[in-house]
């Protein structure tokens, strides 16, 4: 099989060192990233030709924090992206269901304990491009359904200007690929599932094209535990596909073209009446890349994000006999931006990274509410806008593969908040309110400094940063209630802040690889919602999360097969006072101080191959008072494939094979909703 790993810069090892990632279990401590050229690098291996395009040549910055890289992602058979990101230790989504079953609108992502609500705390990137919702800040997993996925790359720690906003416990970087050739799969799974996945690129002219599609569907399963189930409880179906098309063209010397386009539709169920989401989305980018090696370097990029949600949402009775609407939502949402880096030939080399970008985001709920009977009696309309403008600055002190590597980055950013707008009135009636928020703007800056020491196998780094993020539009304009809870918006909420440093060291001689990483972050305007009385709650600005805490990887050969461990101690606490003064010295909602993995894989050598996945989440808080508790849950995930030939294969995998009760979500009540229950798969996979 030929992949080209295009788009926009998976991270790549040395050549040396690539021949060993593809043959290992797929995950890797990054030591030596490489932004790939425009000459493609062909690493050969017994079993995989793998040709390395892309936008730029990495920078090296990173080197100084954090970094792992996961490669063998599995695509398709019923794999989930979200879900194998949890084998990594340390990244919380916000609910502890996938996909599949959580609520489209909890679906944040963060790192290093800074909680948070379903607003992203981490910057998950495709191909460079941010992919928040535009108005709401969480992540629509299934849109990369849409997407052959290549590798991703997570740094720790924010503060990278050419990231921008919202890098606050870092980046999460996903990266395409494009096929040359033809590779699918199909997979039937527990609960009438379906998940078949497909992917053809060719030669074109001076370039390439390449399309992928993903088709997926289940029956799904009861949420509700089992023992506080009703009569109004039944399984949570899911149907969910996209497609995209990417092309890339030459454009003389050191040059080319880059264009995508995807769509995604997404369509679940939350296991009663009137709560079933509809999530449709398209993305496009366009993107011109001058690269030649050791001369001034450019890129110019352009993209369109646009999202609309639809959701019902319902009452149920105590008892669970009787459902009744409670809420109908829509939510169309725009995401557009820009962004140009020029790097200088400085010496034969390219130390210095300078770039300018722009990011605007418009979006609105539309909702009905206060229903009788199933017709709603009350509408309500609220919205706004945001646009980011930036300009940052990096140097990085040549390669040093051995001895001392350093970097100082700046980035300066102008945000503004457009007028927003909240109206409520009676259907068919009276006005109830009809408001109109102020315009704001500001500057923040956000930085970083790093260094790092290399003497053959073993390296020492640290890193001291500052990051930022502007509060969503979803946060800042829309109140929403969840049963009997209402929490109220606030317009006045103030950017997130973070200041945070880490230090670490890491061995690496090929065949074992060991890191450490002590970390510690100050969080101040830390936005929560915060209870103010029973049953009501408000989003506020906290004064701070302080969070601090060791994070561990360990990986060896051990013939055939890898070994990785990881693990994650965090310890972070809240810090407030006046109206939130009762969550001072708390722990943060939705952050457990304990996580961590062990994980085997087969190296991919002979016919059969497989892994073995156990994780561990220890108990965390899913209120901010601490009155509601998650509790702990161990899981088995695995997997065995048996290759008939070079290019068919057989494969069985099954999800959380203990049947493990995974507390996802705890009511009021204290109704505990639930993860995925034992899953099983079985398909085939093709590839020429």
């Amino acid at each position: 099989m030929i992949r080209l790993l295009a788009g926009a810069a998976l991270l790549a090892m040395p050549a040396a060192a690539m021949a060993q990632t593809s043959e290992d279990g797929g995950y890797h401590d990054v030591e030596e990233p490489d932004w790939t050229t425009a000459d493609p690098k062909i690493i050969r291996d017994p079993y995989d030709i793998v040709v390395y395009g892309g936008l730029l040549r990495s920078a090296t910055s990173d080197r100084t924090q954090s970094s792992t890289l996961i490669s063998d992602l599995d695509a398709g058979l019923g794999s989930r992206i979200e879900n194998r990101l949890r084998d990594e230790a340390g990244i919380v989504q916000f609910r502890r269901s996938d996909g599949r079953s959580a609520h489209p609108t909890s679906q944040g992502v963060t790192l290093r304990g800074l909680g948070g609500n379903a607003s992203s705390r981490a910057l998950v990137t495709l191909d460079g491009i941010p992919q928040a919702d535009p108005f709401g800040g969480w992540v629509a997993w299934s849109a990369y359904d849409a997407i052959n996925l290549g590798g991703i790359v997570v740094t720790r720690g924010g503060g990278s200007g050419a990231d921008g906003p919202g890098a606050l416990g870092g980046t999460i970087g996903l990266y395409s690929t494009m096929t040359n050739g033809v590779t699918a799969s199909a997979a039937y799974g527990s609960g009438g599932s379906w998940d078949v996945s497909a992917s053809a690129g060719t030669q074109l002219g001076n370039g390439q094209v390449a399309l992928d599609g993903r088709y997926s569907r289940g029956d799904g399963f009861i949420p509700v535990a089992k023992g506080q189930r009703g009569a109004v409880d039944r399984a949570a179906p899911y149907e969910q596909g996209g497609i995209g098309v990417r092309l890339r063209f030459d454009a003389g010397d050191n040059s080319r073209v880059e264009a995508s386009l995807r769509g995604f539709a997404d369509r679940r169920d939350r296991g009663t009446d009137f709560t079933s989401s509809k999530t449709d989305g398209v993305d496009a980018s366009l993107r011109f890349v001058h690269d030649p090696h050791g001369e001034t370097q450019w890129l110019a990029l352009a993209y369109v994000q646009v999202r609309d949600l639809e959701s019902g949402f319902a009452s149920v009775a105590a008892g669970r006999g009787s459902v009744a609407p409670a809420l109908f939502q829509r939510v169309p949402a725009t995401g557009l931006g820009a962004r140009f880096e020029l790097r200088p030939a400085i010496g034969g080399d390219n130390p210095l990274r300078i770039g300018a970008d722009w990011r605007r985001t418009t979006g609105r709920t539309e909702e009905d509410f206060f229903f009788s009977g199933v017709t709603p009696g009350r509408h309500r309309i609220a919205g706004g806008s945001s646009d980011t403008v930036g300009a940052f600055a990096e140097w990085t002190s040549g390669d040093a593969a051995d001895g001392l590597l350093w970097t100082l980055s700046g980035r300066v950013d102008r945000w503004w908040l457009g007028t927003g707008y909240r109206l409520e009135r009676n259907i068919g009636g009276s006005m109830i309110t009809d408001l109109n928020f102020n315009a704001r703007e500001g500057w923040e800056g956000s930085g970083r400094a790093g260094v790092r020491w290399t003497s053959e196998f073993f390296s020492l780094r640290a890193a001291a940063y500052r990051g930022w993020r502007l509060p969503t539009l979803n946060e800042l304009y829309r109140p929403f209630r969840v049963g009997a809870e209402v929490t109220t918006a606030n317009e006045m909420l103030k950017p997130e802040r973070l200041w945070g440093g880490e230090v670490g060291a890491d061995w690496d001689n090929g065949s074992t690889k060991l890191s450490a990483t002590l970390f510690a972050n100050h969080l101040s305007d830390a936005i929560a919602n915060v209870t103010l009385a029973p049953n009501l709650n408000q989003r506020q600005n906290l004064d701070a999360i302080d969070s601090k805490g060791i994070e561990f990887s360990a990986e060896q050969v051990i013939g055939p097969a890898t070994l990785r461990v990881t693990y994650a101690f965090t310890d972070a606490e809240v810090d407030a006072s006046g109206l939130a003064a009762n969550l001072d010295g708390r722990r943060p909602a939705q952050i457990a101080k304990h996580g961590g993995s062990v994980s085997v894989r087969a190296n991919g050598r002979g016919p059969f191959g497989g892994f073995a996945t156990l994780r561990y989440i220890g108990k965390q808080n899913e209120d901010d008072l601490g009155l509601l508790v998650l509790g702990d849950a161990l899981t088995l995930d695995a997997g065995l494939s048996w290759h008939l030939s070079d290019a068919v294969s057989i494969e069985a995998r099954g999800e959380n094979l203990f049947d493990e009760l995974v507390p996802a979500a705890i009511s009021s009540a204290g109704i505990v909703e639930r993860a995925t229950p034992r899953t099983l798969w079985a398909g085939v996979r093709v590839s020429f």
